[in-house]
């Protein structure tokens, strides 16, 4: 089971079949997944497989994936966690997608500073990379803004619609804290 989170207006728990409702929500907008690398969401199926995919990567320990619910509310406003999760090689890449209707509200932030340092304290982690679409201000924003660093541009890395982006990597490490 996957350990739940705190934040002074957030709580990071584990994602259910409960939540494919709200994932189909984020990942159906394309706003969410522009700068994603996953192609929109047609429907609840594809949300629910989702679900199970979050659940057994934490299981085969090749990630962890929590919900971000508002405290006092019902439902998740978005997903982030850790892919590409390496236990041996101390390391792992975060990933987030929040609802467009909960944007610039700091709540992003808040739980990436949350996961970093669970990531850190909990995990064993000594480097936590982010890959991030060049056009995405927002994204890059808040990474650096998190304490990530630029490290180089990944060309042709990712894929949206059928059409290859550049990516920045970007990464924060334990010991530059």
């Amino acid at each position: 089971m996957i350990p739940a989170l705190e934040t002074k207006r957030l709580l990071l728990r584990e994602i259910t079949k409960d939540d494919a409702d709200s994932i189909f929500s984020c990942f159906s907008n394309e706003d969410v997944t522009r700068y994603y690398g996953q192609e929109t969401l047609n429907n609840i199926e594809q949300a629910e497989a989702f679900v199970d995919f979050f659940a057994n990567s934490y299981k085969e320990k090749r990630g962890v994936r929590w919900g971000i619910e508002l405290k006092g509310y019902q439902g998740i406003i978005g997903t982030m966690g850790f892919n590409a999760w390496s236990p041996k090689h101390k390391r792992a890449e975060i990933g987030y997608e929040i609802h467009p209707e909960h944007w610039r509200k700091g709540y992003t932030f808040e739980a990436i500073s949350k996961v970093t340092q669970y990531g850190f304290n909990e995990l064993g982690l000594t480097r936590i990379g982010a890959v991030v679409f060049m056009e995405n201000e927002a994204s890059i924003k808040l990474l650096t803004k998190a304490g990530f660093e630029k490290e180089g541009i990944l060309r042709d890395y990712m894929y949206q619609n059928g059409e290859a982006y550049d990516t920045y990597v970007y990464s924060i490490i334990k010991e530059n804290r």
